[in-house]
């Protein structure tokens, strides 16, 4: 299990970190003044597909451990429960303060499918924005420990 999920976790980060390396100048812009209009949409598109890419690789996990996804309306906030809890096949994979700060990613997610980009506030999103690349570091931090909690070598 764990090479598969280990090549499986590499490309996902090099793709999470990818999407960051595309938006990094506009975040970085707006640390000293606000996007505008249409940088805003921008900046809500990449936070919609940061969390998506972050569960997907949660999903990833779950099925490499032989878990059973999370069903119904609330399988997302479900799903990091999951994965902040021990099981008997596996370790916590993301602590409590990672799954709290992921919670507010997926709470934009929702907003996000649900509103006008018009209806955006920087105010809002500022923090996720901002804060993607340690939020990035964290969760890959967490992996690389659940893998060698994983890791019969």
């Amino acid at each position: 299990m764990s090479d598969r999920l280990a090549a499986q976790v590499r490309l996902a980060f090099e793709q999470l970190e990818q999407l960051l390396g595309t938006y990094r100048p506009l975040i970085e812009r707006c640390r000293s003044a606000g996007p505008d209009a249409v940088e805003l949409a921008a900046l809500a598109a990449m936070l919609h597909s940061f969390y998506n890419g972050v569960e997907n690789l949660l999903k990833r996990v779950a099925v490499e451990n032989n878990e059973e996804l999370p069903q119904g309306d609330t399988w997302h906030r479900q799903l990091l429960e999951q994965m902040a809890s021990i099981t008997k096949a596996r370790s916590r994979v993301i602590d409590s303060e990672l799954r709290d700060r992921l919670h507010l990613y997926l709470a934009f997610r929702h907003v996000f499918r649900h509103s006008y980009t018009f209806d955006l506030r920087w105010d809002k999103m500022q923090e996720l924005a901002l804060h993607c690349d340690e939020t990035l570091a964290s969760l890959q931090q967490s992996l690389e420990r659940f893998l060698a909690d994983t890791d019969p070598g």
